[in-house]
């Protein structure tokens, strides 16, 4: 397994559209599990009514409005954990859903933690299962990436971004909710990346240059 960098806090100091593409092939570690990151969606705060800050700070959302490098984890339809990298400056409030991963080590962890999986691909294919499969729950809401206090890090094992990652509307949003905006961004080809609707690129979206 390649020795990892693991990223300063100066990576994630950036508008999360522009760190979201950033974070493709890095690697996310929580002990013996690790996973390529290989789909993303960038939350603008303020400025996007699909983030949860889109109204400002409340004790559910505290952590976005934190540090950069630090995780936002909430819990989805009251049974699913979904995991965020924040980004920008402390008081903005913005932030990286990670979408999915493509397991790299700890497999037979994920798959204890994730009963149901048949497939290697449906271990982390999904915010939720990602989740799932590397026991992040709401305790670590707020966990720092960059100093691994609660044992989860981010790290760069050498593998680039796509030149030209996938491009596509978020997914899940509601109409008038930011389901306009092409702000997700994947791997293109990689089994990994969950399915549903938005799955494929949008015309004339930004690409990373």
């Amino acid at each position: 397994m390649p020795r990892l960098r693991r990223l300063p806090r100066r990576f994630y100091r950036r508008d999360p559209r522009v760190l979201a593409p950033e974070l493709l092939n890095k690697v996310l570690v929580r002990g013996a599990r690790r996973g390529r990151i290989v789909e993303v969606e960038a939350y603008a705060g303020g400025a996007d009514p699909g983030s949860h800050a889109y109204r400002g700070p409340t004790a559910r959302n505290a952590s976005m409005f934190g540090p950069p490098g630090h995780l936002y984890v909430y819990v989805s339809y009251g049974m699913h954990h979904c995991a965020n990298i924040v980004a920008g400056e402390v008081g903005v409030g913005v932030a990286v859903l990670l979408r999915a991963l493509a397991p790299l080590s700890g497999v037979d962890e994920m798959y204890a933690a994730r009963a149901g999986a048949r497939l290697e691909r449906d271990l982390c294919s999904g915010p939720g299962k990602l989740c799932q499969a590397l026991g992040i729950a709401r305790e670590d809401d707020g966990a720092d990436l960059v100093r691994a206090d609660r044992g989860i890090s981010l790290g760069d094992d050498g593998t680039a971004p796509p030149r030209e990652p996938g491009v596509s509307l978020r997914i899940g949003l509601s109409p008038g909710r930011g389901d306009e905006m092409p702000w997700r961004w994947y791997v293109p080809g990689d089994p990994n990346v969950s399915r549903g609707p938005g799955r494929f690129p949008v015309a004339g979206a930004p690409r990373r240059s």
